[in-house]
């Protein structure tokens, strides 16, 4: 139903002559001009396919594809004068189709239909667009999500936040088969991080959970809290222990909704104020 009423099953999307493939092209190289490499990733396109559609549109006159200066293996896709005009005439049928779909409905109807569509999308990112993988915690990536969740921390901490304090943590630990580094990526860029490491033979501390604030609400915590938890098993754990500040509500709620019970201290870390643990 969707498809149909938003036109892109017809071969001339929004009766302008192209399919929809090479109308998002020509609307994702935009006025500013695009590196193909660029548009291959936004787009999720293969090469060969990508190659094909830009032929078509420089056949048409609406595409121009040059290297770029200084380097002859990066080409660079910019649109015509011709490709320009076709760009504005895109926009003004794409706010005239999004009008047709709202006129009819109520405002409350309209207001209801628009957070939907936002919620799928939000959806769709985590579940499609987000991954978690392990990677060196020493890594230039893994160093960046640490120093800005040491940065968060210590905005966030009534008694601010000092690595130096507290319980030491190499980055050796996180290596297998002592332990293991995580970072989440929404389309290959770092969102997140989360650490795992033997404390003994049978259990496991998971340390170092951040997510960007422009990815919470994605599920990403809790999908890197289980991925931890499968390698604490792996690596022979029956129990995993955790701490937080007071500051972190939401890490509290996070641990409790997913099994994990308060319990007295096991270490002497000065910013925490709740400890935790759970059996695998």
């Amino acid at each position: 139903m969707v498809t149909r009423r938003i036109g892109v099953l017809e071969d001339s999307y929004l009766s302008r002559g192209r399919p929809l493939g090479e109308a998002r092209l020509l609307f994702e190289i935009g006025p500013e001009g695009a590196a193909l490499g660029a548009l291959r990733s936004t787009l999720g396109l293969d090469s060969g396919y990508l190659s094909r559609m830009l032929r078509s549109l420089e056949a048409q006159g609406l595409v121009s594809v040059d290297k770029l200066d200084g380097d002859a293996r990066s080409r660079h896709a910019t649109l015509t004068d011709k490709g320009l005009e076709e760009h504005a005439a895109y926009d003004a049928l794409s706010d005239d189709l999004a009008g047709s779909i709202l006129q009819p409905l109520s405002e409350n109807a309209r207001n209801r239909l628009v957070a939907a569509m936002a919620e799928v999308e939000r959806l769709l990112v985590a579940a499609a667009a987000v991954t978690i993988g392990e990677e060196d915690a020493n890594s230039a990536e893994a160093q960046q999500c640490m120093g800005l969740y040491v940065d968060e921390l210590a905005a966030r901490f009534e008694e601010g936040f000092d690595t130096s304090k507290g319980n030491s943590v190499r980055g050796s630990e996180f290596v297998r088969p002592h332990g293991a580094f995580l970072i989440a990526r929404l389309d290959g860029s770092a969102i997140g991080c989360g650490a795992v490491r033997m404390l003994d033979a049978t259990t496991a501390e998971i340390k170092r959970m951040w997510v960007a604030p422009s990815a919470r609400g994605l599920g990403v915590a809790g999908r890197m809290l289980h991925e931890l938890e499968a390698i604490a098993r792996e690596l022979g754990a029956q129990t995993v222990y955790l701490d937080t500040n007071r500051a972190l509500k939401e890490a509290q709620s996070l641990y409790r909704r997913d099994g994990y019970e308060e319990i007295a201290p096991y270490n002497d870390n000065p910013f925490a104020d709740h400890w935790y643990s759970k059996r695998l």
